[in-house]
């Protein structure tokens, strides 16, 4: 595997199929600034297109595994406090160009981790604010310390979670992400796992049981469950040809190579190549 994108706010650490991403800025609350976003939208970059769901194998020619999980998480007492408030702050006086920009360059980093073709898991303490909630958001397991709050806070400020919005609404649905606009408070763990912010309150923020357990599964399988949701989500068509679609896809799944080493390995009574 190339070597590692060089980060300072953040740390990236490989073992074997698992990429550990770390907000590194633990006297800020990690909050997100220029600098972190964009070393967050080269590392989610960087761990796709070094992925199994991407590459369509299990190992590179140099016998190196590709990844199938992303787990991230935050250094110090909060996961994420938002954006930095310096940032915010700049963004006043800043020309509508400029501001611009620098709202695709966080929908970049939102959309880099919602659509990773690994497995993401978030490990989640001390507050998830504003753009820490849209992370959370964009994750496909996020487990959480029972102290832990969430908050859309933007609304507090005169501004609106727009950017993180889309993804928080798939998260939570239309009539929580109305209300949590609007309030704007903070949610406590038990509401966060009520609407589906949130899928596991574990004080020790143990991952191994969801590790080992997406390690089991087709890591291709994985990628692709990711490209059926979006296919149903954005589906503008009829009935008939949604099942016509999901037809084609079960067809094209089951002649992949993964899906004959997964049905082979079943009749076989064996292990298939992909589980430890």
């Amino acid at each position: 595997m190339n070597e590692l994108p060089k980060t300072s706010l953040i740390q990236l650490e490989i073992d074997g199929c698992i990429a550990r991403v770390k907000l590194a800025r633990s006297e800020k609350y990690n909050a997100l600034n220029v600098q972190m976003i964009s070393e967050l939208i080269e590392v989610f970059s960087w761990t796709a297109k070094k992925s199994v769901g991407v590459n369509g194998r299990l190992k590179a020619d140099d016998g190196t595994p590709y990844l199938r999980v992303l787990i991230l998480s935050g250094e110090g007492k909060h996961f994420c406090a938002g954006a930095d408030i310096n940032m915010m702050r700049d963004a006043g006086a800043n020309t509508p160009e400029e501001n611009r920009r620098d709202s695709e360059r966080l929908d970049s980093l939102f959309n880099g981790l919602w659509s990773h073709p690994c497995f993401t898991i978030g490990k989640v303490q001390g507050v998830a604010l504003g753009g820490g909630a849209g992370l959370i958001a964009c994750l496909d397991h996020v487990i959480c310390d029972k102290n832990v709050k969430i908050a859309l806070s933007e609304g507090k400020l005169g501004i609106l979670p727009a950017v993180i919005g889309p993804y928080v609404y798939r998260r939570m649905g239309s009539a929580n992400f109305r209300r949590h606009a609007m309030l704007a408070g903070r949610m406590d763990t038990t509401e966060a796992l009520r609407i589906g912010m949130i899928d596991c309150i574990d004080d020790s923020l143990d991952e191994s049981a969801i590790v080992a357990e997406i390690l089991s599964s087709g890591p291709c399988a994985v990628t692709a469950a990711k490209e059926l949701t979006l296919g149903f989500d954005r589906w503008e068509g009829d009935d008939n040809s949604l099942r016509l679609w999901t037809l084609d896809f079960t067809s094209r799944m089951r002649g992949s190579a993964e899906g004959q080493e997964g049905l082979s390995s079943f009749l076989e009574k064996r292990k298939p190549d992909w589980k430890p």
